[in-house]
């Protein structure tokens, strides 16, 4: 397929932007059972829902880069009883206001306690809010991953390796961020927020490495002989027109030869994967944190986007049979 560089920005960005709430509230949660130290609602939680908040609108200003008439968006969501697309239009705009109540809520510290726990731990309107946003953004995530999962005819994305990937690889980044966010806002947290950073990125290295593997046994069901419906042994594409190159050729292949995406793949595996899981791996929490982790971040963010852009490549449409050259 031809990847679209609105769709690898809309899903890699609001990735980040899931991982990130998903990091803070995780922190919020061992810290209602004092597993660690709490930290301060207006510095931490409500500008750190900020940051997620505008990963969140970039990734959706992205999108509207890959509409032929943006004004008529609003139409995609009709469709959500049998579409992946229209769940996912439903289910992020809910997420980005629970996020930004999340973030209020902390912001001007409006916690009214809504029910007591054994041990005196109290769960306020934060808490809930928090366990709302975890629920959307893990749907979100399966909404997005679904959109290409859910198409048979691509075998190299029809498989539960996809939603695997996708919920790993934006957990991986947004956790890497918020190590980032921590190094500024809360020290304390860094540690925490790396280790959890550095498993997420190993465990989506095995997951997609585990999806390439997959992938490269595929066999096609279809050949040449039978997309055309002439059984002789050697046919050849030799010209597709005289216009040369079409639609087909254009949105269907990406152009790019094989070498170029053998170097694609070890490249993101190396920046999206190795790379930042050796950084966080340090734990590194003296002077120099800031900038260490934020290269970790930058770095992985950069592998990320290769990796989507190879995630849309790699799958071969079927009609590739046909149009095999513009000749």
């Amino acid at each position: 397929m031809h990847p679209a560089f609105s769709v690898i920005f809309l899903t890699t960005l609001i990735g980040v932007g899931q991982g990130l709430f998903l990091a803070l509230f995780t922190a919020q949660s061992y810290a209602l059972f004092d597993l660690l130290p709490k930290q301060d609602s207006h510095a931490f939680y409500a500008h750190g829902s900020i940051v997620a908040l505008l990963f969140l609108i970039g990734g959706l200003i992205a999108s509207f880069f890959h509409l032929g008439r943006p004004e008529r968006a609003w139409r995609s969501a009709t469709q959500w009883r049998t579409s992946w697309l229209s769940r996912e239009v439903i289910v992020l705009p809910a997420f980005m206001g629970t996020v930004f109540l999340y973030g209020v809520a902390h912001l001007f510290d409006f916690k009214p306690v809504l029910a007591t726990l054994p041990g005196n731990i109290a769960i306020d309107l934060t808490v809930v809010l928090g366990v709302v946003g975890t629920v959307l953004a893990f749907a979100l995530y399966v909404c997005t991953a679904m959109i290409y999962a859910c198409l048979r005819f691509l075998r190299e994305w029809h498989s539960p390796l996809t939603v695997i990937n996708y919920i790993l690889l934006g957990g991986a980044s947004g956790f890497t961020l918020a190590t980032v966010f921590a190094a500024v806002a809360a020290p304390d947290l860094v540690r925490f927020f790396a280790g959890w950073a550095a498993v997420l990125t190993l465990l989506g290295l095995v997951s997609r490495v585990a999806s390439l593997i997959r992938n490269a046994r595929l066999k096609p069901k279809s050949t040449l002989q039978t997309a055309i419906g002439i059984k002789h042994p050697r046919i050849v594409q030799k010209a597709q027109g005289f216009m040369g190159g079409s639609f087909n050729t254009r949105e269907f292949f990406h152009g790019k030869s094989a070498g170029f995406l053998r170097s694609l793949k070890w490249l993101f595996l190396l920046l999206a994967f190795v790379v930042p899981a050796l950084l966080l791996a340090t734990g590194f929490t003296g002077a120099g944190a800031l900038e260490l982790m934020l290269f970790a971040f930058m770095v992985q963010y950069l592998g990320l986007m290769a990796e989507r852009w190879f995630f849309f490549a790699q799958a071969n449409h079927p009609q590739n049979l046909y149009y095999q050259g513009i000749g």
